[in-house]
Parts: structure tokens; C-alpha cells; sequence
């Protein structure tokens, strides 16, 4: 998938590093439901496994890359899809952009292209995604893309001593 300023690819054995990184964040671990580590050698058979379509594993993950001369080819994130339910036709979205390469429009453009193969390709009725309430910028941009919020999951996440509300936003497919 290929837009004007950045392409979707299939993961590669060359981002270990990268995943091992972001998945071992402990900072981001709230919002992914992790609560422990993963080791370099899961993460290598999750590689070794990301041929298999996205009706075998029901999530599909994709590397979000530059497209430019002076830096072509260059990771900036992810994005995927997890829960993905054929037979009622959805799936959840998420997305991951590097910290120092937010607010350059990667995201954007990236959400476009994903949610273009979820409505033409994979024919889903409606992606969803769960955010923060106090997470400003993902709220902004899902609803920039057609999300809408349709309900609130209130003290949902606990982050450290505190709870966290979280929304529930769905773009539905109005196109039949």
C-alpha cells in the first residue's frame, strides 16, 4: 500500500530491533494490555509467522516507511489490525509513530491507506479503536479519518496509581 508520503509493508526479519523496542516500552504497556516483557526470540517467530493472512492470525501489523529521496525506505512506525472478525465484519485499529516523527502527518496518512484496504479489500463493515480520554492527539486524528465516538468506558485503564477513562470510536462504512 502506497500513498504520497509513506508506504505500508509487510514486517521483515531486519525490524527485530524496532519491534523489540517498541513492544518492551514500559511507558506504552497501559495502552496495549501488556504486562510483561517480550523476549527477542517471540518476536522473531511473530516475524517468522507475519506471512500468514489475516484470516489465519485475525490481526494484520504493517511498518509505516518514508517516501522520500532523502530518506526512503525509513521506519517511522506501525499500524495494525487485531480482532479481526470476518464474520461481522470488523476489526480494531492501532497505530504507533516513533515520538521523534509525530505530527508530521506519517499517521494520517498512514490511517488512510489501512482503512482504505479494510472497507475495499477486506469488504469490513466498520473499524474500531479504544483511546485514552486524555490521549488529545490519537482522539483528533481518528475523528480527522471518519471516527466517531460512541461510548465511554469509564475508570477502564489503570495507570500506576490512577484509573483512566477510555473511548470506543467506529467508522462505519457507509458505502454498500
Amino acid at each position: 500500500m502506497i500513498g504520497e508520503k509513506v508506504k505500508l509493508r509487510a514486517i521483515e526479519p531486519a525490524d527485530i530491533d524496532l519491534l523489540y523496542e517498541w513492544e518492551n516500552d514500559e511507558n506504552q504497556w497501559y495502552i496495549s494490555n501488556t504486562i510483561a516483557p517480550f523476549s527477542r526470540f517471540v518476536l522473531e517467530q511473530y516475524i517468522m509467522n507475519s506471512h500468514l493472512d489475516i484470516y489465519s492470525t485475525k490481526q494484520l501489523r504493517l511498518m509505516i516507511e518514508k517516501i522520500s529521496d532523502d530518506e526512503n525506505g525509513k521506519t517511522v512506525g506501525m499500524i495494525d489490525l487485531f480482532d479481526f472478525d470476518p464474520n461481522n465484519k470488523r476489526a480494531g485499529m492501532g497505530i504507533l509513530i516513533k515520538k521523534s516523527e509525530r505530527k508530521k502527518g506519517w499517521a494520517s496518512e498512514a490511517m488512510e491507506l489501512l482503512i482504505d484496504y479494510c472497507f475495499n479489500v477486506l469488504h469490513l463493515h466498520q473499524v474500531y479503536c479504544n483511546i485514552l480520554e486524555n490521549n488529545i492527539a490519537s482522539l483528533e486524528l481518528f475523528k480527522k479519518h471518519g471516527f466517531e465516538i460512541s461510548g465511554l468506558k469509564k475508570e477502564w485503564i489503570q495507570v500506576k496509581d490512577t484509573w483512566e477513562n477510555e473511548y470506543l470510536l467506529q467508522l462505519i462504512n457507509k458505502i454498500k
